[in-house]
Formats: structure tokens, C-alpha cells, sequence
């Protein structure tokens, strides 16, 4: 609960007692955020008084009366609008009009009350003030969220980028003194090892585009109907290259055809991005199953390895941007640390989930659900549960 300070300025003692009595347990609920917000009303009888208690402790909403003993409302409208820009004031006069309101709109006023007034109406103006300053904190808090994201985001990329920039720079400084002599074929390993740093530089270029796409809601799609098993086998095929060579067995365990609606190839990103990590983190001689099943309107994808595993305090952190296990297992690995991510992402735009279970030096199981037809009436999520095989 939010909790805003009124600042009550009338030389009317009742005035002031009656709006703090009206206002007291005065609760406003604030649409689309759902934020609730009480007030703390204070009390002052002149315009002198008031600024005191403003400059001392800024309220966030000023009831003030035009007509005050001493300096008048709008004289104190005229020193504290340039003090505190965030503040929002209503003026009180018995003395309604047109050209008042314009006057106190000028100077900087949000909004008018004209005496007598009812706790209604008192209620009223209050709550619009209130909702406009929850929703200007709400987007002041936005906006700094995205200037930290947007500095974490660069500083991870950079970081990212300058290690295989610099290997590569060294590497060819290599070639560039002949280090290895003048044999073409001795630089045959180092053009190898730049080849695999740019490739690393462009999944990642890749791997940033599409979650930005997604992000962003400007990724196009192409619904139709997919089999889900048929892209897994797909999927599969593309990533046996890099398999075979270290003996881990890929095993589909897909018994129908698990038909669906949606863009195949947002359903062959989570595939590859599953697929390829069960291989890249596993252990050579291992064992990827890869299994397809559909209840009702669910279709399940886990893909369970028999690799390194993760504590529990590392797959908590698995699905965030840029997040990569970083040990002495996975010093070598190169990745970009957004497969995951898009992985979740892609299965939340189907009213899905992305979980992972995992056992230090036991493998792990990746689990997407996904939903045939996003928005229809829930249909209960398969347990997830963790294979042992292996």
C-alpha cells in the first residue's frame, strides 16, 4: 500500500477539520496498476504556515484556499511550484469563477474546488490526484528500470564481445609475425579457433536480434498448424553433427503426432535452443531424449541430458537474460546466454512455461508446455519430473 501526504491550508479551522475527517480512512485502489494508497492528512492555517511545513516535509497533494490571513493561496502557488514540481495542488475558494481557475491553472494548479463542497466531491478530486501521482511514480520507476537494464544490457554485451574479439586479434597477430613459421598449413588450427570465436559473435548477434523481436511484439508470425514431433525430428537432425563426434546419443520418444497451432519457427528456436544445450553440456558418451507428448490442448516438450547438472541456486537463475553457469565445468563452453530466455519468452507467448530440474553431475530436464489455443479456458499443467537415467 501507498501511502500519500495531504497537506490541508484553510484559516477555517472546520474546513480543515472536515477535510481531514473526510480523508482520514480515504482508500483509493489505482486501475491497471492495482496499487492501493492511504493518505496522512496534515494542517495548515495560513499561507505562511504552509510553506514552512513544505519546505520542511513536501506533501504530496496541497489543499489550498485561495483567500488566507497574510499571503494568499496563489501567492503560495507562486513560491512552491518551483520547489517541488512533483507536487499537486488543489486550490479551495469560495470565490468561483472562471478566471480564478485559469489564474491558479496558470501557475501552475492541477485541479479546482469550489466552496461549499461535499465529502463526495472532496473524495473525488482527491482520487484523480492521487491515481496521476501513482501512475507518474509508476512511470518514473519504468523508466529508470529500462536505463538499467539498457546499462546492464551493453555492459554484458560488451563483455561478452570483447573475449572472443580479443582472441581472435590475437590470433591473427600470430599469422601476422609467422610465428609458427612460413607454413600455411601450421596457422590451419588458429583460423580454425577464430572461425569458432566468430561464430560464437554471430549466434549471439542472433540470439539478440530475436529476443528483441519478441520483446518488442515486432516479430512477425506465421500460425498455422505444426507437428510438433516432426520439428523435433528436425531439430534433431541439425544438431547430430555436433553430437556424433563426441559419441552423445540423441533419442526421440514421441509416439503420435502432436499437432498444434502455432509459428514453426518459434517452435524449432526452443527445440535447437534445448537440444543443442543438452548436447553442449553434457559429457562425452552421454545421452539426449528429446519427448514430444500432447493431453487435451497441452503439449509437452522435455528434453532431459545426462550432462553436468546445476545446483538448485543456479537453475533458479537460468531462464535471464545473458545468464550462463559460470564453473569450472563450464569455463570452455562459449554461449550467449540468451537461449534460454528466448526459450521462456517463446513459450509464454502460448500461455506457457519454461521450468528446469537438475542434479550436480546427474543431467538435467528442460520443460516447455505450451498451449494449442492461447486464451481458451485452462487445461491443468503436467507435473514435471526429472529423468535418471543414465
Amino acid at each position: 500500500m501507498d501511502t500519500l501526504r495531504i497537506l490541508v491550508t484553510d484559516d477555517e479551522l472546520g474546513m480543515r477539520l472536515g477535510a481531514e475527517r473526510t480523508l482520514r480512512d480515504f482508500r483509493v485502489i489505482v486501475p491497471d496498476v492495482h496499487e492501493e494508497v492511504a493518505f496522512v492528512v496534515d494542517q495548515a492555517e495560513t499561507g505562511e504556515q504552509a510553506i514552512e511545513k513544505i519546505t520542511s516535509q513536501p506533501p504530496d497533494i496541497l489543499l489550498l484556499d485561495h483567500k488566507l490571513p497574510g499571503i494568499s493561496g496563489l501567492d503560495v502557488l507562486d513560491r512552491v511550484s518551483g520547489m517541488h514540481a512533483e507536487l499537486l495542488t488543489i486550490m479551495i475558494t469560495a470565490y468561483a469563477s472562471i478566471e480564478t481557475a485559469v489564474t491558479a491553472t496558470k501557475r501552475g494548479a492541477y485541479d479546482f474546488l469550489a466552496k461549499p463542497f461535499t465529502p463526495d466531491e472532496l473524495k473525488s478530486t482527491v482520487r484523480k490526484a492521487a491515481i496521476r501521482i501513482v501512475l507518474a511514480k509508476q512511470a518514473r520507476k519504468l523508466a529508470e528500470e529500462k536505463k538499467q537494464v539498457r546499462f546492464q544490457f551493453i555492459r554484458v554485451l560488451g563483455h561478452e564481445l570483447k573475449a572472443p574479439l580479443n582472441a581472435i586479434d590475437g590470433f591473427l597477430q600470430l599469422i601476422k609475425n609467422h610465428t609458427l613459421g612460413g607454413e600455411i598449413g601450421a596457422y590451419n588450427e588458429i583460423i580454425g579457433r577464430c572461425g569458432v570465436r566468430v561464430d560464437h559473435m554471430r549466434k549471439l548477434i542472433v540470439d539478440l536480434l530475436d529476443m528483441t523481436r519478441i520483446e518488442s511484439g515486432q516479430k512477425a508470425r506465421d500460425l498455422g498448424t505444426v507437428d510438433v514431433r516432426e520439428v523435433a525430428r528436425t531439430s534433431i537432425e541439425t544438431i547430430l553433427p555436433t553430437a556424433q563426434p563426441r559419441n552423445i546419443a540423441i533419442n526421440l520418444h514421441a509416439d503420435a503426432p502432436a499437432n498444434m497451432t502455432a509459428d514453426r519457427g518459434e517452435i524449432e528456436m526452443i527445440l535447437n535452443n534445448l537440444i543443442s544445450n543438452a548436447v553442449k553440456y553434457n559429457r562425452d558418451n552421454g545421452r539426449v531424449d528429446v519427448r514430444i507428448t500432447k493431453s487435451n490442448l497441452i503439449v509437452t516438450i522435455a528434453v532431459a541430458d545426462t550432462g553436468i547438472g546445476m545446483s538448485k541456486e543456479e537453475a533458479a537463475k537460468l531462464f535471464g537474460e545473458f545468464v550462463r553457469i559460470k564453473n569450472a565445468k563450464t569455463r570452455s563452453i562459449l554461449g550467449s546466454g540468451l537461449g534460454l530466455s528466448i526459450v521462456k519468452r517463446l513459450a509464454m507467448l502460448y500461455d506457457g512455461s519454461a521450468v528446469v530440474e537438475s542434479e550436480p553431475d546427474a543431467g538435467s530436464t528442460f520443460t516447455v508446455i505450451l498451449k494449442d489455443q492461447p486464451g481458451s479456458p485452462a487445461t491443468p499443467t503436467p507435473a514435471v519430473t526429472t529423468t535418471d537415467e543414465g
